[in-house]
């Protein structure tokens, strides 16, 4: 007779095989991590003999769910901010806190209790993309659970990289420390196309398959994403990251919502894996992933909570019944996406998206014990009908719930008992973690009070204050100072013709603050549009000084790009108040007595105002350099034909108010 360490007996056995075999009345022999044995439990044990015998209590015994895509460290930022766009909510609000608190202290804490709900939901195996991925690895193994853990990459500054070049480092070493690690595969992730270069992208290639682990990246999550592509490349996501060699590593694709057949047989042919994510795809909006169309092109497609501050739990058993449903909503087919099929992605199919399908995803001799029992006896699941032999994924799917998992392994080793972890302790953990949403608190509190400080946290603001000494006129005719201005008795140094269209984003408060969006086209001497800038201007109050002839000390506090929609801006902002003022622009920048001065001539076209606004502007850093260039900019009046035209105080946003002349 052949000896085990342990036989799992009494028990209802799913294997999720290739064939689907399942023992209503099955056993499973075990030989230390590796399944040995599994069959009718009277065969088996006609064969094997253990020095222990569990008892499963006639309980659905299977594999442990894979959880496709995560970013466990997330669950401190569980709730933090829901019900917002996926840009605004990555780029505006999760960004900026990740910079400020993620550390390894922060993953690990994020890890663990993302450990503690996934064992307590029956997962034994999830994809994690992360920063510090080190101390996610760690905590994963200390926990006992499996993992595919993913050094981030992005052109971006991060929490634990300033350059590209420094999570490419980091990323290489962390992949080189756990490349032989029993519970632990490491991998690289270019976080995404939008997020990454494609020298970025081929190097995270090369590395992956350099030491012949998985890359982990985001792809076609949003339709906002793919049409940006098709407009600056002129193809969709999924072909631009082939061309960057991307499938020459071992792929795990995140959501894929956006692809069409072409590019589903694009993935299919380099064997990616394809990560499905319906809870987050649909809180975000993002839409439905094709999943039907991939699993009939024979694409390995597994199922992901994604991270826990975007669905926001890491339910496996609610992102299974999920993805079911919606297969059969948007095909209008009851029959899409069966039950027994729908395991399979939680299981077979997922462990093989991970690109670890020899090692896990079903009960199968040679295979590691990662597994998984679930009581069925609950009043939800009740009662059983046999006579079809899929009523049992049936009952796992569209009754079940994570919290009759009773009991779970991995690698032969139990991390969950009756119900009671084994290897996690919760209450310290939760403890910690009030600590760390108490400062969040404070710090999104002091932030949200500050339009400064949102657009810092936004990136690309130039952080030094910028003072202008500024007139402006308005007159009928602007002839007087083309004429002027074109007869040599200014020097020009150069000359420009805009388009110019402002948006205006007031916030009231006792110290009022205006941002402006501005929209540069720039025009060429035939009239056609040949360049467009973006940018953004935070403004203080409108005056600090007062010089003769209404020369106004004005303030530009921040200047940045504007990288996002003015959506974007609308949302995160939050404004009380907005207008619209669109101009046509012809600026000179001309020399008068040594200094250098802007002379801008503007016809203001949307709302229509009459007659020409004549700008005079100058850059200073100083009030003793403010008065001497107020001075020179009243002679400038006298040499432009000026000196009797009507100074204007208002910006344009206050001329053109409702009530304005």
């Amino acid at each position: 007779m052949k000896q085990a360490d342990c036989i799992l007996c009494n028990a209802f056995v799913l294997t999720m095989d290739d064939a689907y075999h399942a023992y209503p009345r099955g056993a499973v022999a075990l030989s230390g991590p590796t399944i040995a044995a599994v069959g009718e439990e009277a065969e088996l044990r006609r064969e094997w003999q253990a020095a222990e015998v569990v008892d499963c209590g006639g309980r659905v015994l299977m594999p442990g769910l894979v959880n496709a895509h995560t970013h466990v460290p997330m669950t401190l930022l569980r709730g933090l901010t829901d019900d917002r766009r996926l840009d605004v909510w990555l780029l505006g609000y999760m960004m900026p806190v990740e910079r400020e608190f993620v550390s390894p202290d922060f993953c690990r804490l994020g890890t663990l209790l993302a450990c503690a709900e996934m064992i307590r939901g029956g997962v034994t195996c999830f994809a994690d993309m992360y920063y510090f991925e080190d101390a996610v690895a760690a905590a994963t193994a200390e926990a006992g659970m499996r993992a595919v853990c993913s050094q981030t990459v992005l052109k971006l500054p991060a929490p634990d990289a300033a350059s590209y070049e420094d999570s490419l480092a980091e990323a290489r070493d962390f992949i080189s420390r756990w490349k032989d690690h029993t519970l632990i595969t490491p991998s690289v992730a270019p976080h995404a196309p939008y997020t990454c270069t494609p020298e970025i992208l081929q190097a995270c290639a090369a590395l992956a398959v350099e030491f012949d682990v998985p890359l982990h990246t985001h792809l076609a999550e949003t339709a906002q994403e793919v049409d940006e592509w098709r407009t600056e490349h002129g193809m969709p996501v999924i072909p631009w990251v082939k061309k960057q060699g991307l499938f020459e590593a071992k792929v795990l694709a995140a959501h894929c919502v956006h692809v069409d057949e072409g590019e589903i047989n694009t993935l299919k042919h380099f064997s990616a894996g394809v990560a499905h994510c319906p809870s987050s795809n649909l809180k975000l909006a993002s839409g439905f992933a094709p999943v039907v169309s991939m699993l009939e092109a024979g694409l390995n497609v597994g199922v992901g909570t994604d991270g826990p501050a975007s669905n926001n739990d890491l339910d496996m058993f609610e992102e299974l019944r999920l993805t079911t449903f919606i297969a059969k909503a948007i095909s209008r087919d009851p029959t899409a996406l069966p039950a027994r099929d729908t395991l399979a992605l939680g299981t077979r199919l997922g462990a093989r998206a991970l690109h670890i399908g020899d090692r896990i995803g079903s009960v199968e001799p040679g295979k590691r014990a990662d597994l998984i029992l679930l009581d069925l006896e609950g009043v939800h699941s009740w009662p059983p009908f046999e006579r079809d032999a899929d009523s049992i994924y049936s009952r796992v799917i569209y009754s079940a719930k994570s919290t009759d998992v009773t009991d779970v392994m991995v690698d032969g080793r139990w991390l969950m008992r009756n119900s009671e972890l084994q290897t996690i302790q919760l209450g310290p953990l939760l403890e910690a973690a009030g600590e760390y949403a108490r400062s969040i608190d404070r710090f999104l509190l002091a932030r949200e009070g500050s339009v400064l400080s949102k657009l810092i946290a936004i990136g690309g603001a130039e952080q030094e204050e910028s003072y202008e000494v500024q007139l402006k006129v308005h007159i009928d005719d602007a002839s007087a100072v083309l004429r002027a201005l074109e007869s040599g008795s200014v020097q020009v140094t150069r000359k420009a013709h805009y388009h110019e269209y402002d948006t205006y984003f007031s916030f009231g408060g006792s110290e009022p603050e205006r941002l402006r969006h501005r929209e540069d086209e720039f025009i060429d001497p035939s009239g056609n549009v040949f360049n467009v800038r973006y940018r953004l201007t935070l403004t203080g109050p409108a005056k600090e000084g007062e010089y003769p002839n209404s020369v106004l000390l004005s303030r530009s506090r921040f200047i940045a790009p504007a990288k996002h929609s003015l959506r974007f801006y609308r949302e995160y902002f939050k404004p009380t108040a907005e207008s619209e003022v669109t101009k046509d622009r012809l600026r000179w920048l001309i020399s008068y007595q040594g200094e250098e001065f802007y002379v801008n001539i503007d016809r203001v076209t949307q709302p229509v105002l009459p007659g020409f606004y004549i700008e005079i502007k100058a850059r200073t850093w100083s009030r003793r350099d403010a008065e001497a260039k107020a001075a020179l900019i009243t002679e400038l009046l006298a040499t432009l034909g000026l000196q009797g035209a009507a100074p204007v105080t208002q910006e344009y946003a206050e001329l053109t108010a409702p009530g304005q002349e």
